[in-house]
């Protein structure tokens, strides 16, 4: 089997699959498992621009992240939860 594609790209199809759809970015969040967020801070591939620290929130592509608490990791999509993973 393939290996999983790595977090940065399963979480930026999601949130622009959302957008697609109408779905601004502030309404959503994204809840991530500690290694998925771990990933996601170190992907040398993501452009400074996409990834923000503000206040103790992060921000990926301008939605709210969430870390800890769950078994996978999901975006919230306004009320709904869509699996990333």
């Amino acid at each position: 089997p393939k290996p999983p594609a790595p977090a940065a790209v399963t979480f930026r199809s999601a949130i622009e699959r959302a957008v697609q759809e109408g779905v601004a970015p502030d309404d959503m969040t994204l809840r991530l498992t500690l290694r998925d967020e771990a990933e996601l801070k170190r992907d040398r591939s993501i452009a400074v621009d996409d990834i923000s620290f503000d206040a103790g929130v992060m921000r990926f592509l301008g939605v709210k992240v969430a870390t800890g608490g769950v078994t996978a990791s999901t975006l919230e999509r306004g009320g709904s939860s869509e699996p990333t993973a």
